[in-house]
């Protein structure tokens, strides 16, 4: 257990973390400086983004090196002495995700306030975020830190009592985990690919690498600091492309204050774009090519069969004409392509018609930035029904955010760090303060970053289009689609399609920033991303060694046995969790979104009634866990979007109340808490009672 210092010994120790913090924020500004001034020299722009990334992560490296530790206390929570002002700044770090910092502008660019498509809007992941830790403040942290706990599944067998309650708490701390950590590690694989030009699969084990060093020594004493490290630096990469751009269009670098000025600005270009006839033309092919899939899909067998015999046909006649390589090459290439059987083909189909018919409608599908909800509420019955779901899908995904963040292990764990129950508290307050300095700035980059792109780059010739969308195209075709679509030789906002993951990212470029802030921006996403995945790896590690307590031999029931094992559980699931990342699942935001849900459903009913409600039993919270579990999961599964199309089904005949899968969780809660409640209920057997301290069969605690 945790000794108190000397209020004198504490405040000396307090004064060297001061001391150090300061060195290291000058050392980053120096390098910085030193950077642009050999950018200015001459220095190649391929080796300013390879210094960047080996740079930063060799600067997490010595931190998580010098943090090393075999000592349960320290390897689990750090000792339990990290002040409340640089917990609060590690929380940031651990909050402030790939997520957050690659794809929240990107999502607003492409969502708008309102939503678009099956989305909910960008505003809802800012309020509902933020929000979140109201509950965790209020409800959660103080209590747990109060309980002198190592990780959440040791809540439930504290409170609960019994074994199940621990394992199951331990393998959805997994689940919803490791969710989160392929989005992590799919982040940094994007950005190490974007510095180095190296192909992403070997992005993915560069950044892993940076992963392993940060944690795998020191655990929670290693990557609470390098988390504070990764905060300065993703904060001055976020802040620094904003106010500039502000500073450029406004004249006024507090973008939070000033981009307000642009919404009108967007708003004029909006309507020119949609009714400009260029634009309509873009919108019709766009809308012929969803025919001809739709036409295609008719007769899938019969489809595939003519357009496989279509381009073998194509290919050698270009061989026996003797044409250019590069024409054979792309032929070649589209003869790959083709799906190899009819449930692949159903589901390429389906997709690209979907997509074709969404950049069909006007502005590409995209809503007016800033209107408050699709729809009409005083129009037609078509857009009144719109308004009505855009509403519902805001609110639903608020939901989720908010109880997923006040259920999420990874986060809740670093409030056992602090040194009471006091700083706990002002610890969630401090988080909330530098999250507030990037999340206030989001919304104020999305409509910078529009308003760039619709006044500045749409228009441009093809001839004369900027080098960095070709360069994000080679990264992943997904992330920047540009096609002259009408033949015009001109770039039509149509005709362009960015992804949300690079927004953030190639917002330097686009507003024309020397190279070393594209460095920064890149090494501030890396760091965003390592910080998460840091922790997440952690608690995964924990959850496998520590909450499901093997007995393998004796030597690990020693605290030195334990955290050893802990760190080869880190090793492994990292590995697995690079391999899945490999196969681009799905967009970072929409995998961070689902494992907020799996948190949600998994942990708060049990939290929540755990602490209000002295009737909360182990059948009760056995039971509540596995029936919002099994709600949220099936509701995904039933709506992914590829198994639908696999089965041929229509992408929405299975919402509920047309509530998106990416807001499961609002299904999840309710039905955990009313069986948490009814069968506690039930079988009304005497709770252990709720005590203020681990028991001592747990080892190390």
């Amino acid at each position: 257990m945790f000794s108190p210092e000397t209020a004198s010994q504490y405040a000396a120790y307090r004064w060297r973390l001061h001391r150090n913090v300061a060195l290291y924020v000058w050392g980053l500004l120096a390098m910085l400086g030193l950077m642009a001034w050999a950018e200015g020299q001459g220095l190649s722009r391929n080796l300013i983004g390879p210094i960047f990334l080996f740079s930063t992560v060799m600067m997490y490296a010595m931190i998580g090196i010098s943090g090393r530790t075999t000592n349960s206390q320290e390897y689990f929570v750090a000792g339990r002495r990290i002040p409340a002002m640089y917990n609060g700044m590690a929380t940031a770090a651990d909050w402030m995700s790939a997520a957050s910092f690659i794809s929240l502008s990107g999502a607003l660019y492409l969502q708008g306030f309102s939503g678009a498509g099956s989305q909910p809007g960008g505003l809802a992941y800012v309020m509902g975020w933020t929000g979140g830790f109201c509950l965790v403040g209020l409800l959660i942290a103080p209590r747990l830190r109060e309980m002198r706990l190592y990780t959440l599944p040791d809540f439930f067998a504290v409170r609960y009592g019994g074994r199940w309650p621990r394992l199951l708490a331990a393998w959805a701390a997994v689940l919803c985990s490791f969710t989160y950590v392929v989005a992590q590690i799919y982040g940094i694989g994007l950005i190490a690919s974007r510095l180095t030009g190296v192909q992403f699969e070997i992005g993915i084990l560069l950044g892993l690498g940076g992963v392993l060093l940060c944690s795998f020594l020191g655990g929670m004493r290693a990557i609470t600091w390098t988390q504070v490290a990764q905060y300065i630096i993703l904060l001055l990469a976020f802040l620094l492309p904003v106010s500039w751009l502000a500073y450029k269009q406004l004249g006024n670098p507090l973008a939070m204050i000033a981009y307000g000025e642009q919404l009108p600005k967007i708003a004029a270009l909006e309507q020119k774009l949609i009714f400009d006839p260029a634009e309509i033309e873009v919108r019709d092919a766009f809308y012929y090519r969803a025919k001809s899939y739709e036409f295609k899909l008719l007769n899938i067998e019969q489809s595939l069969h003519q357009e496989r015999h279509e381009l073998e046909t194509r290919l050698r006649t270009l061989k026996a004409q003797g044409a250019d390589f590069a024409m054979i090459a792309q032929a070649r290439r589209d003869v790959l392509t083709i799906p190899k059987d009819i449930a692949t083909a159903r589901e390429q189909w389906t997709r690209a018609m979907q997509d074709n018919l969404e950049r069909a409608h006007p502005l590409s599908g995209l809503p007016l930035h800033s209107q408050a909800f699709q729809g009409d509420p005083h129009g037609t019955p078509v857009q009144q029904a719109s308004f009505e779901s855009s509403r519902l899908n805001f609110l639903a995904l608020i939901f989720c955010l908010m109880v997923g963040t006040a259920g999420l292990p990874h986060l809740l764990t670093r409030y056992y760090t602090t040194p009471s129950v006091a700083e706990a508290r002002q610890s969630v307050a401090w988080s909330l303060f530098f999250i507030a300095l990037l999340y206030l700035s989001a919304p104020a980059l999305a409509v910078l970053v529009k308003f760039e792109v619709m006044n500045n780059l749409v228009g441009s010739s093809f001839d004369s289009l900027p080098h960095w969308l070709a360069q994000w195209g080679r990264v992943d075709p997904a992330l920047v689609e540009v096609a002259d679509i009408n033949g015009d030789r001109t770039l039509q906002f149509g005709e362009l399609k960015l992804g949300a993951d690079m927004i953030m990212l190639a917002t330097p470029e686009l507003g024309g920033m020397p190279f070393v802030i594209s460095g920064l921006v890149a090494a501030g996403g890396l760091a965003a991303a390592l910080s998460t995945a840091d922790g997440l790896l952690l608690t995964i590690s924990n959850a496998l060694v520590h909450d499901m307590n093997p007995r393998a031999s004796k030597g690990l029931s020693s605290q030195e046995g334990r955290v050893i094992l802990s760190k080869f559980a880190l090793l492994a699931v990292a590995m697995l969790a690079a391999m899945v990342a490999a196969w681009k699942p799905a967009q970072i935001l929409a995998l961070v979104s689902a494992s907020f849900s799996l948190a949600a459903a998994a942990f708060f009913p049990g939290m929540v009634l755990g602490i209000v409600w002295p009737g909360a039993n182990r059948v009760g919270v056995v039971c509540g866990m596995l029936a919002g579990l099994l709600v949220t999961v099936a509701y995904m599964l039933i709506n992914a979007p590829f198994l639908r199309a696999a089965w041929g089904l229509d992408p929405l005949s299975g919402l509920w109340f047309g509530i998106q899968p990416v807001s499961a969780g609002v299904f999840g809660v309710p039905v955990g808490f009313v069986a948490m409640a009814l069968v506690s209920w039930l079988f009304k057997d005497a709770p252990p009672p709720r005590g203020l301290s681990a028991p001592d069969s747990y080892p190390g605690l």
